[in-house]
């Protein structure tokens, strides 16, 4: 039973198509990008995730809100307390109900939410978002690939073909990662469109794996530090057994091998 149950779950598997489910359902293709953080050892590329903050900055900003994500988390990123102050003052105006008016940013102030023109907020998107399903009901792939959150992300930021159309009254683009494949958002990133102090690589496929590693951060800023308790506990468990497996040889082997009377 149990090899018929094991060799019905290959051949699924097997039988998963290239283009998979995602978020809402229909079909489309989100890429299994190697993102620095996955697996039980991975970690987080603060270069990465400050470039990912600055695609969010200078474009994502203008629609979308992080309103659970406090500034002061930044210093996470390799940032100093005066660059954090810097940049929530630069940055971002908050309504402080004291002064019934605006005033800049400050580390303890969250990223202002922005939903003005009905675009959700991103703070937790790569959690809320699953790019490996199938086989549905049994969780393979997100078992061997995990969950998919940022990938979809980085998915549909790099699936635009070009194509539009318009239904009533809206534009919709082509997208491959879209479910139905076509979305109402326009492409956000072109190439070249942010500029880093460091020089890296600016084109599309490269910054939407930038800014879904931040989408990532901002999702589960605790992913290391998790991680790392999850090793601890596995290694205490180890070591647990090991003990319990010599107290109970020593325990039962005088008795071990002795005929009852």
């Amino acid at each position: 039973m149990f090899k018929k149950l094991a060799i019905g779950a290959a051949f699924a598997l097997a039988l998963t198509p290239a283009a998979t489910l995602a978020a809402g359902g229909g079909e489309q293709h989100v890429e299994d990008f190697a993102f620095s953080f996955e697996g039980p050892f991975g970690t987080w590329d603060q270069n990465q995730l400050q470039r990912g903050l600055q695609i969010y900055t200078e474009v994502c900003a203008a629609c979308h809100g992080l309103k659970y994500v406090p500034l002061r988390d930044l210093k996470a990123l390799g940032y100093s307390e005066e660059e954090v102050i810097a940049y929530a003052a630069g940055t971002f105006e908050v309504f402080d109900p004291e002064l019934d008016d605006f005033r800049p940013a400050i580390p303890t102030d969250h990223f202002p939410a922005n939903d003005g023109v009905g675009a959700p907020d991103l703070s937790l998107m790569a959690k809320a978002r699953a790019g490996f399903h199938g086989p549905y009901g049994l969780g393979i792939n997100q078992l061997v690939r995990g969950i998919g959150g940022a990938e979809y992300i980085a998915s549909l930021l790099n699936g635009y073909t070009g194509k539009e159309k318009e239904e009533a009254g809206t534009t919709l683009y082509e997208n491959t990662a879209f479910p139905g494949g076509w979305i109402s958002m326009a492409p956000p990133l072109s190439d070249e469109q942010v500029e880093f102090a460091d020089g890296h690589e600016n084109t599309v496929e490269s910054m939407s794996q930038d800014v879904a590693a931040f989408l990532m951060w901002t999702a589960e800023p605790k992913m290391m530090d998790r991680k790392k308790a999850g090793f601890v506990g596995v290694l205490f468990l180890t070591i647990l057994s090991v003990l319990l497996y010599l107290v109970n040889k020593r325990l039962w082997a005088p008795v071990k091998g002795k005929k009852s009377a």
